[in-house]
């Protein structure tokens, strides 16, 4: 099983606050380097990486000179927003050393529930990895309290990793990974190498919070791994202290606890899109259309839709019909029904001089639509 790790392309790395900073002081810039030196030789393999990195609220205590971590939500909001800043320059200066760019990209959990932001993000993200750019992603806590109350990047990782459709997730924390009992109080505790993501046996074998500085535990670890599961993610939680641990896994050694699931990634988006999600809107398409998308699998292009009813903006549910009325497929759109109406039957290299914007090609991507036959 360790082989999908070898050949898994696209990565998302969570790391987590007891891994970057020292007790009471702030960053460790030495650690940081090892981590950007790994990063880099992942990203020299031909991997794309995603990083989600905790740390601004610990970097900010320090920067203010706090004597403990804040309890109130604006004194730790201030906190983050300080420490943001060292954070990001500390990685930029880190990779600076090989000549690789990276963005910073903050956002909140309501980000990626909203079906218009979620895309947008989707985008942003593709396309940082097709340059070859390093993004860099964390919690926006000056705006959201959801991770400074009780959330977590670990959950933040997770829907990162299901955003950009990821092979690999990987929860580096400051504990070796799972294991049968509590390793504190059971010495002959085991660690598990693999488990089921969606076994509820697994989420009962987490414990709470472990450390001062992060929010996560081993709990809000199995849980995220269970949501990315749910995409067909794999996930390995490790000990992040572990020398090259990413390096390692990278060639398979049996490092940390795997989580895996045996969904395959689009079932689980599709039978959510078919499932959870109602409509917006309806779109009527001629005979080709209906018959490229169920026998090609392909994405949805406006010249062959005839019709477009409702009211409803991108990244919204739509339905697409055939000229009898019967569904042939729902997905998310990539425009909303004033801007498609306007493009209607139309090639997408009109889009431009139709809409005033260059927008994607198709109304509907085939990795957000599912089909009936």
């Amino acid at each position: 099983m360790r082989e999908r790790l070898r050949s898994a392309r696209r990565w998302v790395v969570k790391v987590g606050s007891s891994l970057l900073t020292a007790d009471g002081k702030g960053l460790d810039h030495a650690i940081i380097e090892q981590w950007t030196t790994q990063i880099a030789a992942l990203l020299a393999d031909q991997r794309q990486v995603v990083l989600v990195s905790s740390g601004s609220i610990a970097e900010g205590v320090a920067r203010l000179k706090l004597p403990r971590r804040p309890r109130r939500v604006n004194e730790l909001q201030a906190a983050a927003a300080v420490g943001q800043m060292g954070l990001i320059r500390a990685y930029e200066s880190g990779f600076e050393r090989f000549d690789l760019l990276t963005a910073q990209i903050l956002l909140t959990h309501d980000d990626l529930a909203d079906r218009r932001r979620y895309l947008n993000a989707r985008g942003t993200l593709s396309t940082l990895l097709a340059h070859g750019v390093l993004p860099i992603v964390n919690e926006n806590d000056t705006v959201t309290t959801d991770e400074i109350k009780l959330g977590d990047n670990d959950t933040l990782g997770a829907q990162v990793a299901n955003l950009i459709d990821a092979d690999v997730l990987v929860l580096l924390t400051d504990q070796a990974g799972l294991y049968d009992k509590d390793p504190r109080y059971h010495a002959d505790a085991t660690l598990l190498e693999r488990a089921n993501a969606s076994d509820p046996a697994v989420l009962a074998l987490a414990g709470g919070a472990g450390s001062t500085l992060g929010s996560g535990g081993m709990r809000t670890k199995v849980l995220a791994a269970e949501r990315a599961a749910q995409n067909g993610t794999t996930t390995v939680i490790a000990d992040g202290r572990v020398p090259d641990i990413l390096l390692r896994l990278r060639e398979g050694e049996p490092l940390g606890t795997m989580l895996t699931s045996e969904q395959k990634p689009m079932d689980a988006r599709k039978r959510w899109l078919a499932d959870h999600l109602r409509a917006r809107g309806v779109l009527t398409l001629d005979d080709g259309a209906c018959a490229v998308l169920q026998q090609r699998g392909s994405s949805l292009l406006a010249v062959g839709v005839r019709e477009c009813s409702g009211e409803y903006s991108r990244g919204e549910l739509v339905s697409c019909i055939n000229q009898s009325g019967r569904e042939i497929a729902r997905g998310l759109t990539n425009y909303s029904a004033a801007d498609t109406r306007k493009v209607l039957g139309k090639s997408s290299d009109l889009f431009e001089q139709l809409l005033g914007f260059a927008g994607e090609p198709e109304l509907v991507h085939r990795d957000n639509m599912i089909v009936f036959q």
